[in-house]
């Protein structure tokens, strides 16, 4: 794709650098590499320098305009429906292939990320979360941003209820099981071929955000909001697991008790991207360097997800 030799072809000005071929270059955050590249391509394109200043401010007067209607129709009226197709539509036609492949990276991580919890804990029966595993544009049809925040919230909640009722806390495991997450790139259709796919993924993700306001009702956009802070409460889970502090360093979303207005979900919303990577990224460095101290064969995917979601 073309994202990936975007940078492998620069080389350093040292006159004038080129600030996010450096920061390809820097290897401080332990980010999957082809995800990094996709990143920084989407961020050195036109549309986030010109389009991303006059989108920001009109998508945020947006989402006042919205929230005050919401004041005057009634809450029923809402559709996930008509959000996911309109987002689907866009996706396909508009933006680029570079973000279309980290948004659908993203729900993969996710679903991953929330399995080594479950499967390090132990003496749980997660059953309220659905495993998302998009491959391609289509497969963003089915609910898939409304089920993700749904699953977070879930999986937070079940696993915070069945730990109080066994009277203990996360603890570090005496065997790490590092099969959830995975060492490679996953199998990806992220389209962007039409000579309109323009829109960088933060200029998108703006876009979007009203969208959502409009099409879902006031509680469901406030509670899709606040959880982008919860990624703090993930990587507190995850650093408990490893006995590590390094994981809750990781992370930018952070005290979700303490919420931000919904004009911000946009760019929070790519931090939690970016937080999610980080937290993948560290996890694989951690599975390559060994950690993984599994006496079994790790069953197939498919089963772990299905334990998650079923058992």
């Amino acid at each position: 794709m073309g994202w990936n030799s975007d940078f492998e072809q620069s080389s350093l000005n040292h006159t004038d650098p080129n600030p996010w071929l450096v920061l390809y270059l820097d290897r401080s955050l332990p980010i999957h590499d082809r995800a990094k590249r996709a990143l920084l391509a989407g961020h050195n394109t036109w549309s986030r320098r010109l389009l991303l200043p006059l989108v920001r401010p009109l998508a945020r007067l947006s989402i006042v305009l919205v929230q005050l209607l919401r004041l005057l129709i009634p809450e029923r009226w809402h559709s996930s429906w008509v959000l996911h197709r309109t987002i689907y539509w866009g996706l396909r036609y508009f933006v680029r292939a570079d973000a279309n492949y980290l948004i659908l990276r993203h729900f993969n991580i996710g679903t991953e990320l929330l399995q080594f919890i479950a499967d390090n804990v132990g003496g749980v029966a997660i059953s309220s979360t659905r495993p998302l595993r998009p491959r391609k544009l289509e497969d963003l049809l089915d609910d898939t941003f409304l089920i993700h925040d749904l699953n977070i919230y879930n999986f937070i909640g079940e696993l915070s209820q069945q730990l109080a009722d066994q009277g203990r806390e996360i603890q570090p495991p005496a065997s790490l099981d590092f099969s959830a997450i995975s060492d490679g790139d996953f199998d990806l259709e992220p389209g962007g071929r039409y000579a309109t796919s323009v829109l960088d993924l933060q200029t998108a993700i703006e876009l979007y955000t009203p969208l959502y306001a409009l099409f879902l009702s006031d509680h469901d956009f406030w509670r899709a909001s606040n959880s982008l802070q919860l990624d703090e409460t993930i990587s507190i889970y995850i650093g408990k697991l490893l006995n590590d502090p390094t994981a809750l360093s990781l992370v930018s979303n952070r005290h979700p008790m303490v919420p931000h207005t919904t004009l911000q979900a946009g760019f929070r919303l790519m931090l939690h991207g970016l937080d999610a990577e980080i937290l993948h990224g560290y996890l694989r460095e951690l599975k390559r360097a060994g950690r993984q101290q599994v006496a079994q064969e790790p069953a197939p995917a498919e089963r772990r997800e299905q334990g998650v979601a079923e058992a």
